[in-house]
């Protein structure tokens, strides 16, 4: 017998700008993440053996972000030392992937409440760091005709004929929403100060926003993916090779129109009715509907809108249910695709801004865009919401939230 699983509690760092002038470089892994989870259990007056787990999704697991990073945080934070922790990995959709875990953990009957959520420090530990096989073996990079991200977003650029304003348009929207939301406060409910070892505040807001960009500032960036496209090592033809129908890529991305590369955590607690009672604690949301599903390696990117329409049919409901959408904001390309297979207005996605405004974390954005649908769902009075990523190599995961 399944029961309802419930969010009690959303909470994020601000996004640092994942450079070594960034608020948050100094800051490890390790620490930031136990920050959050610190956070997160005086909000909620968590004692003892409270949750089951903490299950902590990271992209790249070496170094700092190695060796089961999940249990180090619970051990580095003022959890009980009695609560485990798993580190787990799909890849951008890793901290919702951990969120739905959990869910799904505490719908089957395998403990009364969990923490899930992720963290990524770009900064400290580089993109592509691991070596990922899909990348580097070349007995699977061939044969699957393996292309960077932002190659695979001017595929899709490309393939459903986007240009490079609407683009930009898209990111200028983008960060004046961002802009907006902070001014309103729209983030307080969520956004937690990170302070330094000697506990002085050092970042309580989005650090990589840039609001006054525009279109003439957007259109003088030159496309960041054309040169290795292009040239050397020509991924373009490796592209072709798998796409003949398409004359040549367009190559549209830039610094502007692509998320930006920050550090950042974020944290969600989730349970059942009885974890809620036992604690005090009243549901902000049920989530209702979760899914994940692998689609074509090469173009990539394309994951939200085959895994919608997989968790919209496995739960008997149409894109009109849907009164909020959270697509994270990978690349241009990539909200535009799913926005047009949906004819949705764009007036209900990611209305305030997104991951090029504010930076994508990777391990830790799936659990971020989650907690701001929370917020925006309860600051507009909407009822259903659904957040959804692109995932590296070829995959999507969507959640399904709804208001209780």
């Amino acid at each position: 017998m399944t029961q309802d699983v419930y969010i009690y509690d959303a909470i994020r760092t601000p996004r640092g700008k994942g450079r070594k002038d960034g608020a948050l470089h100094e800051v490890t892994s390790l620490r930031l993440s136990a920050q959050t989870l610190n956070a997160l259990k005086e909000r909620n007056n968590l004692e003892g053996h409270a949750v089951e787990d903490v299950i902590w999704g990271n992209v790249t697991q070496v170094m700092e972000q190695g060796g089961c990073l999940a249990r180090s945080a619970v051990l580095a934070s003022d959890l009980d030392e009695r609560i485990p922790g798993l580190a787990i990995n799909r890849f951008c959709a890793s901290g919702m992937e951990a969120v739905n875990l959990a869910a799904n953990q505490v719908k089957g009957g395998a403990g009364n409440g969990y923490i899930a959520g992720g963290v990524e420090m770009m900064g400290r530990v580089a993109m592509g760091a691991d070596g990922a096989a899909i990348a580097v073996d070349p007995t699977l990079a061939m044969e699957k005709y393996f292309v960077p991200q932002g190659i695979s977003a001017d595929i899709i650029a490309t393939e459903f004929g986007f240009t490079r304003d609407e683009a930009d348009q898209l990111a200028m929207q983008s960060q004046q929403r961002a802009a907006r939301a902070w001014e309103e406060g729209r983030f307080d409910k969520s956004v937690i100060t990170v302070r330094d070892q000697n506990g002085l505040a050092i970042l309580d807001r989005d650090e990589y926003m840039r609001p006054q960009t525009d279109m003439q500032s957007l259109g003088g960036l030159n496309p960041a993916f054309q040169q290795m496209g292009e040239v050397m090592p020509g991924f373009d033809k490796v592209a072709l090779m798998k796409y003949p129908h398409l004359e040549r890529i367009n190559h549209i991305h830039h610094a502007g129109n692509s998320s930006g590369i920050v550090d950042g955590a974020a944290a969600v607690l989730v349970g059942n009715k009885e974890f809620g009672e036992q604690h005090g604690l009243k549901p902000r949301a049920r989530i209702r509907a979760t899914a994940k599903i692998g689609t074509d390696p090469t173009i990539m990117l394309t994951g939200p809108v085959p895994v919608t329409e997989k968790i919209l049919k496995d739960n008997g409901m149409t894109i009109d249910d849907i009164d909020l959408f959270e697509v994270n904001e990978a690349f241009a390309a990539v909200v535009m695709r799913f926005m047009q297979a949906f004819d949705v207005d764009d007036s209900k996605v990611n209305v305030n801004g997104g991951g090029i405004a504010m930076g994508h974390p990777l391990g830790a954005t799936g659990a971020m865009i989650i907690g701001i649908l929370l917020d925006e769902m309860e600051r507009a009075d909407k009822e259903v919401g659904l957040a959804t990523l692109c995932i590296a190599s070829g995959m999507g995961a969507a959640t399904i939230i709804e208001r209780v």
